[in-house]
């Protein structure tokens, strides 16, 4: 499946998984893919199904020894990847990574948002959690920081590259908790972080108009990770899958929406 018509002139040829690249002008010639909190559940295996498409993936993890137990699983199964370790929260952390990619890639095509917390206690994201009138200001600054400050860095850093080569894929994992239409009690912060996560996507693609940048917020749907637990309807797999059609998007594809298993759900 070929993953956009902006890469059908990439040179053909494999690369080794650690260091030789097919290279253009000193820098890469294949797509480059950041995953955010990539170290275990969807976003592991978000970067697998990327590598699988013939992408260098950079997966990114706050917890280094995490991460690097990560890559060693991915390149044992033959897949380009590399590792970063990055802690969303962080200013200085999200630009060293930009001078990593500026350094070694050159580009940036995917970032995909994929790191988040779940602070609420006293349940699951599916099962409920703190009462509004319970949670504390800790909490939701905590649960803001990572959810929604994070990809706003992110984003500040990596479009520029995106807006440079006029191509980019920015994927912001949200979830159905944070629908306005559907909106309930429980889990405040959680639910908070969530809902202002589709409003930057909203004002990202809005922002990039012009620069075949597409953002989109995509809830993978209830599935069997930590945060979801055993009981969850979907894989990792399916879940991840939601994830990579929106990261993989022709250059006509939507922006500015909010999906679910490729399809279009109210904000």
């Amino acid at each position: 499946m070929k993953v956009s018509n902006h890469w059908d002139w990439f040179a053909g040829g494999s690369s080794d998984q650690r260091g030789d690249e097919t290279m253009l002008n000193g820098k890469t010639s294949k797509p480059v893919a950041v995953v955010t909190g990539a170290n275990r559940g969807l976003g592991l295996e978000t970067a697998r199904q990327l590598a699988k498409r013939d992408i260098r993936v950079i997966l990114t993890s706050r917890n280094a020894d995490k991460g690097e137990m990560a890559l060693e699983k991915l390149l044992t199964e033959g897949l380009e990847v590399a590792f970063h370790a990055l802690d969303v929260t962080s200013e200085s952390s999200v630009a060293d990574l930009g001078g990593f990619i500026h350094s070694r890639y050159g580009r940036v095509d995917i970032l995909v948002n994929n790191a988040g917390v779940y602070l609420d206690s006293h349940g699951s994201e599916e099962t409920g959690g703190a009462s509004v009138f319970s949670t504390s200001l800790e909490t939701l600054s905590a649960t803001l920081k990572t959810n929604l400050y994070g990809p706003l860095l992110l984003a500040q850093e990596l479009a520029p590259l995106m807006k440079q080569q006029h191509y980019g894929r920015i994927v912001n994992v949200s979830s159905g908790m944070g629908q306005l239409s559907e909106m309930e009690g429980k889990s405040p912060a959680y639910r908070i972080s969530k809902t202002a996560l589709n409003a930057l996507t909203r004002i990202l693609a809005a922002e990039t108009q012009g620069y075949n940048i597409l953002v989109n917020s995509v809830c993978p749907g209830w599935v069997r990770t930590d945060m979801g637990g055993s009981q969850a309807e979907k894989t990792v797999e399916q879940g991840a899958a939601g994830i990579v059609w929106a990261a993989t998007l022709p250059d006509d594809g939507p922006t500015g929406g909010f999906f679910r298993d490729g399809q279009p759900i109210p904000w």
